[in-house]
């Protein structure tokens, strides 16, 4: 079991009053995280330590706090085995997830560090004489990060390492779900010699969520909140920023279309929507959610996927074979899965694989036939349970796609890529793949959704955007006449 306290100014402590709370693992019900459940006075003393931390950090060269980062990406690569434990335990996720996640947050690292010298402005022609006017990009301040369970090495570095790029300090609030995954980052970039204050982290208990993350965002040094979670979660966190006049990146849930058009290459589509489908089990912001196909091509590409999706091994995550769908996070997902699946099925739709489950060890499920009658037409089913729509021609297929509230990933499968290319135009989101899965996420790639799904960017100079301040400085060079 694992003991996770909070870190504040550099000093781990205990929750003021000594509370905590217990993350269990999903299967065994066993407590494997006992973490500090921090009070409203510990998150404002996270924020006070980022405030004092702030002007030096801000201060200090490029190139130093490049090496710091990279630095970090070299000592996280390292404890790759401690994270992909703790992710195991606390969410029940594979190996090779846990694995990936490692993967990529190190790249995420790196690029963080790569921009540390792009934070660049501009010179602006001014109609006023002698006038040189620059557009100048500085830190903004403290940054509050909030990272979920389940990408939790990606998703909390994330968080924190552009904001840190560019001069910020970080109060990083850990996942309810996670908090040992989300202390190892904080240990990470302890042990990469980050001074103290820097980086924040707090772990609170459930109940006490609402009034710890609105004192936090009430704060007046905090001046940038990104958050990663649901949509309804989401929409409370802007409405605390918009009452404070605090900017916020916001990625939400989704509801991601894969569109296979009627000339679409099948095994192609069907590897693409498996990886899409059933990483992580289905859980993850950007899983294929609804498989949109062409009646023309309908029969022979659910046949092709209906193979693909029995053959992916499927069990507990501890044991010594390696599966790609391992453990649900919780009892809740279950439940949830299971009632669209009866939802579709008492209004016609197909079960072609998979099916219920009756324990957090949930099958690769694909249903057939759905309608927009269908709770999972619409719902965010965020486990391995999946929709398959057929549609009449590419203008249905786009209607299909749009007809959501969501707007985070979508993919388009087809030969001709001109016509892709206009298909992927008309879908509403952010990020859209042609002939690739809907999950794919790269540190330099402006990530972000529309709708429901959020607002804003992470990822690359967009990330930079983001988390600085535009400032417009003038210098005045020669005399300056005044009207009196």
């Amino acid at each position: 079991m694992f003991d996770v306290e909070l870190l504040i100014g550099g000093q781990s402590r205990a929750a003021a009053g000594g509370a905590s709370f217990e993350r269990r693992n999903p299967m065994s019900e066993q407590v494997v995280s006992r973490a500090a459940a921090a009070t409203v006075a510990d998150a404002l003393a996270a924020v006070d330590a980022a405030a004092a931390a702030f002007p030096a950090w801000a201060a200090m060269g490029p190139s130093e706090r490049r090496g710091l980062l990279l630095k970090a990406a070299e000592v996280l690569e390292a404890r790759t085995p401690e994270f992909i434990e703790a992710m195991s335990a606390e969410t029940g996720a594979t190996g090779l997830w846990g694995g990936f996640n490692t993967h990529l947050a190190v790249g995420m690292f790196q690029e963080a560090a790569s921009l540390t010298t792009q934070i660049s402005g501009e010179v602006i022609p001014s109609d006023t004489p002698g006038s040189l006017a620059l557009a100048v990009r500085q830190p903004a301040g403290v940054v509050l990060g909030m990272a979920p369970w389940n990408a939790p090495v990606i998703l909390g570095v994330r968080a924190i390492a552009t904001p840190l790029a560019c001069g910020n300090t970080v109060v990083l609030k850990g996942s309810e779900l996670c908090p040992r995954t989300h202390q190892l980052i904080i240990e990470v970039l302890q042990e990469a010699g980050l001074p103290d204050g820097v980086v924040n982290f707090v772990t609170n208990a459930p109940a006490d969520a609402g009034a710890v993350v609105e004192a936090m965002i009430a704060h007046p040094a905090v001046r940038r909140v990104n958050f990663t979670g649901s949509t309804r979660v989401g929409r409370i966190i802007a409405q605390l920023c918009a009452t404070h006049l605090k900017p916020a990146v916001l990625e939400l849930g989704g509801k991601a279309p894969l569109l296979v058009l009627d000339d679409a290459d099948l095994d192609a589509a069907v590897s693409g929507t498996a990886f899409g489908a059933f990483a992580n089990s289905g859980q993850i912001c950007m899983s294929t959610e609804r498989i949109i196909v062409d009646t023309k091509v309908a029969d022979a590409f659910v046949a092709k996927l209906a193979v693909k999706a029995k053959s992916l091994p499927h069990g507990d995550p501890r044991g010594p074979a390696p599966v790609v769908l391992g453990s649900v996070v919780d009892m809740n997902t279950v439940a949830r899965c299971n009632d669209l699946i009866d939802d579709a099925l008492a209004k016609g739709a197909t079960l072609v694989c998979g099916g219920k489950a009756s324990d957090t060890l949930f099958p690769a499920t694909l249903i057939d036939h759905v309608t927009p009658a269908m709770k999972i037409y619409g719902e965010e089913s965020f486990g391995p349970v999946k929709a398959i729509v057929r549609v009449d021609g590419v203008e249905a297929a786009i209607a299909c796609a749009n007809d959501n509230a969501y707007g985070l990933a979508s993919a388009v499968f087809g030969r001709d890529i001109a016509r892709a290319m206009e298909v992927a135009k008309r879908i509403e989101s952010g990020i859209c793949h042609i002939n690739g899965p809907t999950v794919h996420d790269e540190a330099q790639m402006p990530f972000g959704g529309v709708k429901a799904s959020g607002v804003g960017r992470f990822g690359g100079r967009a990330g930079v955007h983001e988390f600085t301040e535009l400032r417009w400085l003038t210098v005045q060079t020669t005399e300056r006449h005044y009207p009196f």
